[in-house]
């Protein structure tokens, strides 16, 4: 399930989050780990929009197909392991089943519908398509010490 979350590389026909992502998230962790400024790969910086970008792709991904999952399951009345299943495979573009889904009701395939569209879509350029503004104040917030972990 976790593999078909991530999916393939960047440049390939293959869906999921992209080995990149997950790639650009441990660097950054290691960075975390080792106190480092700047999370780096192969001799590069990896700069923060990248960071920041790849943390939303990871949650976007995880809270749909669990949130899938759990509207299938608690619909179907099928095991959660097996909705995760179907729905990873969904918004992964991958194609395997477990071959509940022609069993599925129309509201379990509609669901599955949709997280292989936002899967295929990618759903970063979704959420930049519907959300994004034009910054044109030129003020910033004042930042504010948080403790997280």
């Amino acid at each position: 399930i976790i593999l078909m979350l991530i999916g393939g590389s960047p440049g390939s026909t293959a869906g999921g989050m992209k080995t990149t992502t997950i790639a650009v998230l441990c660097a950054s962790a290691l960075a975390v780990f080792r106190e480092k400024e700047q999370a780096h790969l192969f001799g590069r910086g990896i700069p923060i929009r990248a960071i920041r970008n790849g943390a939303t792709v990871l949650l976007l991904y995880v809270v749909l197909s669990v949130a899938g999952a759990m509207l299938i399951s608690g619909y179907e009345e099928i095991p959660i392991l097996s909705a995760l299943f179907e729905t990873s495979s969904a918004i992964g573009t991958v194609g395997l089943s477990l071959g509940i889904t022609p069993t599925l009701g129309i509201l379990s395939r509609i669901i599955l519908i949709c997280l292989m569209f936002l899967g295929r879509v990618g759903g970063l350029t979704l959420v930049f398509a519907a959300l994004h503004e034009k910054e044109i104040s030129g003020f910033k917030y004042p930042e504010e010490k948080i403790t997280v972990g």
